[in-house]
């Protein structure tokens, strides 16, 4: 099984070479920049690099309610664009056209495949991976992790709800609505 891995890695390299050239950044040049991360995922299953929680994250988990100092539009919509940075576009935005052509997009799926594949095969050689990742404290942390990005999720559709609630425009509200006059 192994052996078939590399092979297949370095056909995922060409192809994520292949790129009309076009966008800011090649496949290559993604699987270069992505490969220090991917090579040393091993670090994160024994808890000796931790992926950093961002603050407004960490403050949504301790108060996902909280409504202090949002007593406006722009602050509401502020908090929103926090959490929007933290966690990526919500599931009401349109997703963003940006111009890229079908070879592009071809190459950014196939340079990702080839992180993953590499990820993946940096991590396989460790012995009772599950149990590493326990007793090490990575498997704590990865559900913390994730108890925050949830509690940024569901803050931010606790505030875009107060912003029509007040009659507020997006992003203080969802994409589509409308305030009323």
């Amino acid at each position: 099984m192994k052996l078939i891995q590399w092979p297949v890695l370095a056909a995922l390299l060409v192809l994520a070479g292949c790129n009309a050239g076009r966008s800011a950044m090649s496949g290559a040049e993604q699987v270069g920049a992505g490969l220090g991360d991917a090579v040393t995922a091993p670090l994160e299953d024994f808890n000796l690099r931790r992926q950093l929680i961002p603050t407004v994250l960490l403050q949504a988990e301790a108060n996902p309610y909280d409504l202090r100092n949002l007593n406006q539009c722009t602050t509401i919509g502020a908090e929103v664009a926090r959490l929007d940075e933290a966690l990526g576009p919500d599931t009401d935005e349109p997703p963003r056209q940006d111009g890229s052509y079908r070879s592009e997009q071809a190459a950014d799926a196939a340079a990702k495949a080839t992180l993953d594949a590499i990820r993946g095969t940096t991590t396989d050689f460790i012995p009772g991976r599950s149990w590493v990742r326990r007793l090490s404290g990575a498997e704590q942390h990865s559900r913390h992790v994730q108890s925050a990005i949830q509690a940024g999720r569901m803050r931010r559709a606790f505030l875009k709800g107060i912003g029509m609630q007040r009659n507020c425009a997006p992003p203080a509200a969802p994409s589509w609505f409308r305030p009323r006059r």
